[in-house]
Order: C-alpha cells, then structure tokens, then sequence
C-alpha cells in the first residue's frame, strides 16, 4: 500500500521524540492501539556542527555523515492531513545504524528494505524528492540543526506492513545493514 499522494512542493517535515531511538538488533515495539505498523527503509543524514541558513553550496560542511534509518509508521493513526507525529513517535520506531559513515557520497547508493529475506524496497538515493543539501537548506530556514540531529530522507515505494515476530533489515550501499525485530 502506497499513501497515495502527490509530490510535495516542499519536504514534509515531522519530529521524533528520542524515546523513538533504538539500535541494531533492538526490538520494535509493536504498540496495542495500532493495526498496522510498516517499515520505511530511508538514508539518515546526521549533522556534526550548529547550522543556521545555510546554502545548498554549504551543506555538507555541517554533515558528520550518514546511516540506515527506518522510519516506523503506525500507518492506521496516520492522519491524511499531514500531521504525522503521532504514527510515527511511538517507543522504538526510529531504529539507526549500525554505525556512521563519513566518507561517501549519498546522491546515488542503493537502497533496500528486507522483510523475513525478501526484499520489499528497492531503489537509490539518486531517486530523493529533495537532495540532501536541499534538505538541510530548507529545514536550517526553520529551525537550527545541532549536532547529533538526525534528518530522515524520505523512503522509496514499497512500504508495507510488519507483524509481531518479523525481522525488517535496512541496507544501504556502503553504510551497511540495519536490523531489528517486532516484538
């Protein structure tokens, strides 16, 4: 299942509490009051120094690097005004790693999410709405990015449901894999 919707004009911004953090091969926890909670494999951009206004030009000068995210959506709470705190803030539904990377150039690695050993997404980075000095660009106009933020990407089609019991890997080409279970 797809969201259905047209292309942004500007990136949809949310925010995750931190209580949403896990590591590798940490548990998802699959919370009572959803229905359905799916995976969305993204490339996570981590900032290493305060950046305020900064250009596109500028960008990368305020990038320590980069890791696998998954950015876990309650999608039966998902509102489709665009408010989506509450799908996506649960406890432990913003896994990261395994570890950062910080000499690669993310404008075109491949990108995967593997459900159970059966590939689910499949796409690359070259395919992002908005590139990743856009991203920082845009969110640094609204608000100071600090270091240790995180800036998930967006997810390539494919996203879909997990079940308590399911393994979800996030791989990303030449940072590596991501693994969690749902508990």
């Amino acid at each position: 299942m797809e969201l259905g919707l047209a292309l942004p004009k500007s990136p949809v911004l949310f925010m995750k509490p931190s209580t949403s953090l896990i590591g590798p091969g940490e548990t998802i926890i699959y919370p009572d009051m959803s229905q359905r909670v799916d995976y969305e494999a993204e490339l996570v951009v981590v900032i290493g120094k305060k950046a305020h206004c900064v250009s596109e030009n500028e960008a990368f000068e305020y990038i320590l690097g980069f890791t696998c995210g998954n950015d876990v959506t309650a999608r039966d709470l998902q509102p489709k005004d665009g408010q989506w705190t509450v799908s996506k803030s649960f406890d432990t539904f913003m896994p990261l790693g395994p570890w950062i990377e910080t000499d690669i150039d993310p404008s075109h690695l491949a990108i995967r999410a593997i459900l159970n050993g059966e590939i689910r997404q499949s796409s690359h980075t070259g395919n992002l709405i908005f590139s990743v000095p856009e991203l920082i660009a845009y969110i640094s106009r609204i608000m100071t990015l600090e270091p240790g933020d995180v800036i998930m990407t967006g997810t390539p089609s494919g996203i879909g449901p997990m079940k308590k019991g399911d393994r979800i890997a996030i791989e990303i080409e030449g940072i590596g894999i991501l693994e969690n279970v749902v508990g």
